[in-house]
């Protein structure tokens, strides 16, 4: 294989080089033959790729917004591949990562897989291994991608509801009935029916098992604020 992947100039946009709705298989190795090698693999499996040197260059890049995943070399100058995946997972986009080294140990391996990593090979690796695990890391990625949008949509919902239709919809998602709501509240049956109702609406659910499921997205902190005791 001859002729290495050359990088896009910074002064260009990578959505005018590549289709961005297409996967993106980024490759960082500090070794220019083995990413030439690794780019060539990756695009004759059908897959786009970009390559860089190091995880500064790549940091300077503007290629995580798109999906795909990353193939990192561990050792590298500067900023080590571990130390990548914990920047990453610590900015809210734990982009897969395949790790693909000549130094690995248990050590290391435990460590990048508990951090979420899609596989943790040692070079050289058997070419349908790696496909197999960029493969893999892609179905990831979409799936991440995909939640990520049903998430912000129901957060956004959310947001529309009035504190009392947050309150029952907080009791609706813990299995309680109307009667219980209305007790607990201070209110009517009949007032908490119309809260549901407004909720249903709202949340643009037909059911309240798609409302739970709905509720069941929102993050953590949005779910547990509030209580049935703060609002008259």
């Amino acid at each position: 294989m001859t002729g290495e992947q050359p990088l896009p100039r910074r002064s260009a946009p990578l959505s005018q080089q590549r289709d961005t709705e297409q996967p993106l298989v980024i490759i960082v190795d500090d070794d220019a033959s083995v990413r030439e090698a690794l780019s060539e693999l990756i695009l004759s499996a059908g897959f786009q790729s970009i390559c860089f040197a190091s995880t500064g260059e790549f940091l300077d890049a503007d290629v995580l917004d798109g999906p795909g995943c990353l193939i990192l070399d561990v050792r590298m100058p500067g900023t080590s591949g571990l130390d990548l995946q914990h920047r990453l997972a610590q900015s809210g986009n734990p982009k897969p990562i395949i790790f693909l080294t000549g130094h690995g140990d248990i050590p290391m391996t435990v460590q990048a897989m508990k951090a979420g990593a899609v596989d943790f090979l040692t070079k050289p690796a058997r070419d349908q291994t790696l496909l197999d695990a960029v493969v893999a890391g892609i179905a990831m990625d979409a799936a991440r991608r995909a939640t990520a949008v049903v998430v912000k949509r129901n957060v956004e919902r959310h947001e529309t509801l009035t504190p009392r239709e947050r309150q029952v919809l907080r009791e609706v998602a813990h299995g309680r009935v109307n009667k219980q709501i209305a007790f607990d509240l201070g209110i009517s049956e009949i007032t908490v029916k119309l809260h549901r109702g407004n909720v249903m609406r709202k949340m643009e659910v037909a059911s309240i098992g798609e409302l739970i499921r709905a509720w069941e997205t929102l993050p953590a902190s949005m779910r547990d604020a509030g209580s049935t005791k703060t609002l008259a």
